[in-house]
């Protein structure tokens, strides 16, 4: 291939500007001209495109967000509008595509396959919820951001003896609340994944109290309830009240760590030797610790599943 494009789409992870930086200077090694597309598949077909070379990515790797934006684009689920984007790809010599993102906008991509435009797939969700990927480019940094936030709310309930809950962004997968669970040392986390008992989180507290813990921190997913809703169901049940703090979009911004850095620059640069081998549809991941390539479809017809094992040993360490 002689020219190809990247694109970043769905919601924004940091590391994302590392996975652009990575396809532009493993192209640019290989003689590789590499032109990135504005605000998703919008941009995609619209030929919303500006060239990028090793400037434009230079002192980018740092930075939380998306140098290309992304934006969601319902309507390129019409065959027409893919075409349209094709099109205009063609029309500007583009042979390929990278495409950054989570399980829809390999959705997107598998379109664009099926209709013969070369595209190679890179995971980047702070959900962590791509099937056929251990991790994804993000998670370790919300996760980070996520276990940050908490130790400074375990603070403030220490100092006023108040159980707070924590509500923590995953509308279908856990990861981010149980991980940073056990790493904050949270007495009870509640994921999509696993059904819930208000009756043993009422316990917990209780059990609390009576061998004089001060306060306690619940950790919950979006995709479970709302923390206020919680709130309410111990306050109505149990009558003990709660403190709720919604983390929100901070968990999606900041600097990358260097673990979502160095794995956003391999996803990068082993999505163009997939180009440049001629292959597409496939996904780029990571499997105990070595980088594979799949077929991209596993990652939106398989579900994700957490890891019932770490589940298991939350509960234990909070006894």
């Amino acid at each position: 291939m002689k020219k190809i494009a990247v694109l970043t789409s769905g919601g924004d992870a940091p590391g994302m500007n590392a996975a652009i930086r990575a396809v532009v200077r493993k192209a640019a090694y290989h003689g590789i001209e590499v032109v990135g597309i504005n605000h998703g598949y919008e941009g995609f077909i619209n030929g919303s495109i500006e060239p990028l070379d090793l400037g434009s990515v230079g002192g980018i790797i740092q930075r939380g967000g998306t140098k290309l934006y992304s934006a969601r684009c319902l309507k390129f689920k019409e065959d027409a509008v893919q075409e349209q984007g094709i099109a205009k790809m063609r029309e500007a010599n583009v042979e390929g595509l990278v495409v950054i993102g989570g399980d829809g906008s390999y959705r997107g991509a598998m379109a664009l396959v099926k209709k013969g435009f070369p595209v190679v797939g890179v995971p980047g969700t702070i959900d962590n919820d791509v099937p056929g990927t251990e991790y994804t480019i993000g998670f370790d940094t919300a996760l980070n951001t996520v276990v940050e936030s908490i130790d400074k709310i375990r603070d403030t309930a220490t100092s006023h003896e108040n159980s707070f809950i924590v509500e923590v962004m995953g509308r279908d997968a856990g990861d981010i609340a149980l991980w940073a669970g056990l790493a904050a040392g949270a007495e009870t986390v509640l994921i999509p994944e696993e059904e819930y008992n208000l009756d043993e989180i009422i316990a917990r507290l209780e059990r609390g109290a009576t061998r004089s813990k001060k306060h306690s921190i619940i950790i919950v997913a979006e995709g479970v309830m709302a923390g206020s809703e919680l709130a309410k169901l111990i306050k109505d049940k149990a009558g003990i009240e709660t403190r709720v703090s919604v983390l929100g979009h901070i968990q999606r911004g900041g600097s990358p760590t260097a673990r979502d850095r160095v794995l956003a620059s391999r996803f990068g640069a082993h999505a163009v030797e997939l180009l440049m081998e001629g292959k597409s549809g496939r996904a780029v991941g990571i499997r105990n610790h070595q980088l594979i390539d799949y077929d991209m479809t596993e990652a939106f017809e398989k579900h994700h599943e957490s890891d019932v094992g770490l589940y298991t040993l939350m509960k234990e360490l909070s006894i």
